[in-house]
C-alpha cells in the first residue's frame, strides 16, 4: 500500500504540485466570479436573498431560464455609474504615477545602500503594515482636519492665517491612497533593482556615459518588470478602494468601490452591485493583459 502510494506520488507529484495553484484560483477566484455573474443577470426582489434565481419552475412542470441584462443597460445609461468608473480610473492612475515618482527613488536608494543597511530600511517600509489599515487611515483624519496637526503646524510657523480645508477633498484621498499603497510598489521594484548587474554601469562610466545617461539607458530599461509589477499592485486594488474615499474624501470623490458598497448594503440591490463588480473585473483585466504582453515581448527579445 505504501509502495503503491509512493509510486503514484512519484509519477503524478509534479502534476499535483502544479495543479494546486490552479485549484486555488478556481476555488477562490473563478467560482466567486461566476456567483457574482449569476447575481448580476438576475432580478432584484424584496426578500432573502435579495435576487431571483434564473431557473423557475411553474405548476405545469416547465422550467424557464430568465436572464436579466437590464442591470448592465442601467450602468450604461446612468451617468452616475460612468462617473464613478471614470473617477476610479483617474484616482488609480494618478495615484500609481505618484507612487512611482516617490517609490522609484526610494527603492533605488535602498538597492544602492550598503548591505547591512538594506534590511533596516526595508523594515521602515514594511513597519506601517503592523498597524491596522483602518487605524492608519483614521490617523490621517487627525492630521488633515481643520484643527489637525498639519494646519496647526502651518499656522504655528506663520505660513497660513486660518486653517486650510484639506479633509474631505480629493487631495486627502490621494494622500491616503499613496501612503497606504506605496510599499506595494517599493518592494517589487527594490527586488528588481537589487539584482541589476552593476558591472554594466561601471562599463558605461568607463566609456564616458554620465550618471543620468547610465540611468536612462541601463538602469531604467532593466527595471521595467519591477515597475510594471509594482504599478499593477497599486492600480488594481485602488480601483476598488472604498474605505479611503469614504473616510477622507468628500461628496465630489465618487469611486466605484464606494458605489458598490452603497448598492450592496444600503440599497440592497445585489444585481446592480454585482454588475458593477463584473464590469470592474473586466476593466482590471486590461492592464494585466498589457503587462503579460510586455513580459512576453521582453522574454522574446532576451531569448
Amino acid at each position: 500500500m505504501m509502495m503503491s502510494l509512493q509510486r503514484w506520488l512519484g509519477a503524478n507529484g509534479q502534476r499535483l504540485i502544479v495543479g494546486i495553484p490552479w485549484f486555488w484560483l478556481a476555488l477562490f477566484f473563478v467560482l466567486p466570479f461566476l456567483f457574482i455573474l449569476k447575481i448580476s443577470l438576475s432580478e432584484p426582489q424584496l426578500a432573502q436573498p435579495p435576487y431571483q434565481d434564473w431557473i423557475r419552475e411553474f405548476e405545469d412542470g416547465l422550467l424557464t431560464i430568465t436572464l436579466n441584462f437590464g442591470n448592465y443597460l442601467l450602468l450604461l445609461e446612468d451617468d452616475l455609474y460612468f462617473s464613478a468608473l471614470m473617477g476610479s480610473l483617474s484616482i488609480a492612475a494618478v495615484s500609481t504615477v505618484i507612487c512611482l515618482l516617490i517609490g522609484y527613488p526610494m527603492a533605488y536608494a535602498i538597492a544602492l545602500s550598503p548591505k547591512h543597511w538594506r534590511m533596516p530600511l526595508l523594515m521602515l517600509i514594511i513597519l506601517p503594515f503592523w498597524t491596522s489599515f483602518l487605524i492608519r487611515v483614521y490617523a490621517w483624519i487627525g492630521i488633515l482636519k481643520d484643527n489637525g496637526l498639519l494646519n496647526q503646524l502651518l499656522m504655528g510657523i506663520g505660513l497660513i492665517d486660518e486653517p486650510l480645508q484639506m479633509l474631505h477633498t480629493p487631495i486627502a484621498v490621494y494622500v491616503g491612497v499613496v501612503y497606504s499603497y506605496l510599499p506595494f510598489l517599493v518592494l517589487p521594484l527594490y527586488a528588481t533593482l537589487v539584482r541589476l548587474d552593476n558591472t554594466l554601469l561601471e562599463a558605461a562610466a568607463d566609456l564616458g556615459a554620465r550618471p543620468w545617461r547610465q540611468f536612462l539607458t541601463i538602469t531604467l530599461p532593466q527595471s521595467i518588470p519591477g515597475v510594471m509589477a509594482g504599478s499593477m499592485l497599486v492600480f488594481i486594488p485602488v480601483m476598488g478602494e472604498f474605505v479611503i474615499p469614504d473616510l477622507l474624501g468628500g461628496p465630489d470623490t465618487l469611486m466605484i468601490g464606494k458605489l458598490m458598497w452603497t448598492e450592496f448594503f444600503s440599497n440592497k440591490d445585489w444585481p446592480v452591485a454585482s454588475s458593477l463588480a463584473a464590469i470592474l473585473l473586466l476593466v482590471l483585466i486590461i492592464p494585466f493583459v498589457v503587462m503579460r504582453h510586455y513580459e512576453q515581448r521582453a522574454n522574446e527579445e532576451q531569448g
